[in-house]
């Protein structure tokens, strides 16, 4: 065992590396459980978007084309999602599993010929002046820009959900849809819009895996990422800030793991592979203890008849 490969700067940066695209698909599934509606899709939205951006990358040479592409293509998938739940009114809980089935399917169909093939690279995006302090540099200011895009995701989500009218309106559909359909507002519309925007940002975390984090395309390579983006947002009680605290707690985990299996630590694979999802679940339970933020419409289907 040689604790000494453990080099702890870049132990930290991997660690927000690891923890972008849980936060991503987090940040999408916490605004669409804000407007009353429960999505357990993410993890098939995620696949897709890992496919789809990584196709378009390969074949454009452009991975921000492939950026683009995968929140198309997980927002396209949503869509499915809406038409079915709040059209038709089909049960949140079923179509949303189906929902990652027909995801990871359909990944595996497209995903048939990318395997071994390597994406282009995204070019670096070291910030001047600020890259260059000690320690706080290279953690902070030396990583790829959708960090930064997710970071600034977290603040945005913040700042709309409890300072702006769309985010008042947003948590009153969510709160009680009818009331907010006897004032007036658009409640089957603004379900839909949130649900998109949640494709979105779970396309984004899953080509984000793809292109930049591993990168190369293997089917099912989410591996799960997506059920602990669903937990995450309930265990943080629907608060950004606290998702953003539990995505870089199972970053952390899992890049340490990593790192111990590397430095031949006396501890079973097994046992380490399967730590950051056990230590994020119970460090994540003592943290919910204030579950008062719960959407009381949470998984109720809504019909402007009723």
């Amino acid at each position: 065992m040689d604790m000494s490969s453990i080099n702890p700067i870049l132990l930290l940066a991997s660690l927000i590396v690891a923890a972008t695209p849980l936060l991503l698909a987090a940040l999408g599934e916490l605004v669409v459980e804000k407007a009353g509606v429960l999505n357990l899709g993410v993890e098939g939205m995620m696949i897709t978007g890992a496919i789809c951006g990584f196709a378009i990358a390969v074949n454009t040479g452009s991975p921000v084309l492939g950026l683009v592409a995968a929140a198309v293509g997980g927002a396209a998938l949503s869509l499915l999602f809406a038409v079915l739940t709040q059209f038709a009114l089909a049960n949140q809980v079923a179509s949303g599993l189906a929902l990652t089935l027909f995801g990871l399917g359909l990944s595996a169909l497209i995903g048939q010929g990318y395997q071994g093939i390597k994406p282009p690279a995204f070019p670096e995006f070291d910030i001047p002046l600020l890259s260059e302090i000690p320690v706080l540099g290279p953690i902070l200011f030396t990583q790829d820009f959708v960090v930064y895009l997710a970071f600034f995701l977290t603040l945005g989500t913040w700042a709309v959900l409890k300072y702006t009218r769309v985010g008042l309106i947003l948590r009153a559909v969510g709160e009680n849809h009818d009331a907010a359909h006897a004032l007036g507002y658009k409640v089957v519309r603004i379900r839909v819009l949130a649900i998109l925007f949640g494709g979105a940002c779970a396309g984004l975390g899953g080509a984000y895996i793809s292109l930049i984090r591993v990168p190369q395309w293997t089917e099912g390579m989410t591996a799960g990422i997506g059920w602990i983006a669903l937990a995450l947002v309930v265990f943080a009680s629907w608060k950004p800030w606290r998702v953003l605290l539990g995505a870089c707690l199972f970053g952390g985990v899992n890049v340490l793991q990593l790192n111990l299996q590397a430095a031949g630590i006396a501890i079973p694979v097994e046992i380490l592979a399967m730590s950051p999802y056990v230590i994020t679940i119970l460090v994540l339970v003592i943290m919910s203890a204030d579950r008062s933020g719960a959407p009381a419409s949470l998984g109720r289907s809504f019909h402007a008849s009723q």
